[in-house]
């Protein structure tokens, strides 16, 4: 997967293209991943003895990973990436800004 937890990306189709936010979690056997503030979606709680009203929460729901890029601080954009190796390491690299990501 282009994303780990914590980048920051952008999201390019859909319903809340443009938005941007961390990765909070990934689902890897979907391909899909959490976007912290984008795809909210109300979701409802049952009664129990914890939480005797029951009622709506707000959460984040999956999207695919296709559908983000990571956001470049260096080109002011979401960029692609390559994996290059250096030394011995597996680095992300943006296409065409040349920004390090690990």
């Amino acid at each position: 997967m282009h994303v780990k937890i914590g980048d920051d990306v952008v999201v390019t189709n859909g319903n809340h293209k443009g938005q941007r936010g961390k990765v909070t979690q990934l689902f890897r056997e979907e391909d899909r991943i959490c976007v912290e503030g984008v795809n909210l979606r109300e979701k409802n709680l049952p009664k129990t003895q914890a939480n005797p009203q029951g009622g709506t929460i707000e959460r984040e729901f999956p999207i695919h990973a296709s559908n983000v890029l990571l956001w470049s601080d260096k080109a002011n954009k979401g960029v692609r990436t390559q994996i290059v190796d250096e030394k011995g390491k597996k680095v992300r690299v943006g296409i065409p800004c040349g920004t390090k990501f690990d």
